[in-house]
């Protein structure tokens, strides 16, 4: 019997994903905010499995090394700035730590939706929901996008980080055309038309789909 099994056939769980930069988080906690929806946020567990579990703590600091390490910390915490730069110039690294943390963040998160059992729509934020192969969690996926010239402009915003790296940050990521083609909805998050997108969710999150199972 697999965990998934437990999983409630009537709760609606969106699987919000998207490439970096792309508006996830603005679009779950609008969603969230508008119907009081819970959001289960893979990046939060992934933090939450990295600094809380002892052995999987372990096992990160001796493959990159003490550096990682929080030097401002008293509690000896992982740098995620300073370990999401390591991973995004390596690709080793990168998969290495990936094979690691996905498996551990989605039984966690298969683990809360079970527990919220009774909330009958869960926001599912999952940046690499299809390259970690999130799909049979989620009863519906929603990809957020936009255009790279926004992407750019928000990392460079975001995480003080040079052009040339945002770049390079976003070039790693998987094309969104073979998302499009996995995902029940697409919304397209360029700062522009905002308005239009909320205007559009709240159509979507007020139609007779929602009000069925609210």
């Amino acid at each position: 019997m697999s965990i998934t099994d437990n999983l409630s056939i009537t709760q609606k769980r969106i699987g919000l994903t998207g490439n970096i930069a792309s508006g996830k988080s603005t679009i779950a906690k609008y969603i969230a905010d508008s119907r009081n929806f819970k959001i289960l946020n893979a990046d939060n567990y992934s933090k939450e499995i990295l600094n809380n579990r002892r052995e999987t703590y372990e096992k990160v600091i001796t493959y990159f090394g003490n550096e990682i390490i929080d030097q401002s910390s008293s509690s000896e915490r992982i740098n995620f700035k300073f370990l999401k730069k390591i991973i995004f110039n390596n690709e080793n690294k990168r998969r290495w730590i990936e094979s690691i943390l996905h498996p551990l963040i989605k039984i966690k998160m298969i683990e809360d939706c079970i527990k919220y059992k009774n909330d009958k729509v869960l926001i599912l934020e999952i940046p690499l929901l299809f390259e970690a192969k999130f799909e049979s969690i989620c009863t519906e996926i929603w990809l957020i996008k936009c255009s790279k010239e926004n992407q750019i402009q928000r990392l460079i915003d975001r995480d003080k980080i040079s052009r040339d790296e945002a770049e390079k940050i976003i070039n790693i990521q998987s094309n969104n055309i073979k998302k499009e083609e996995k995902s029940q909805k697409i919304f397209e998050n360029n700062d522009q038309n905002r308005e239009k997108l909320f205007e559009k969710i709240n159509e979507l999150i007020y139609s007779a789909n929602f009000s069925a199972i609210s």
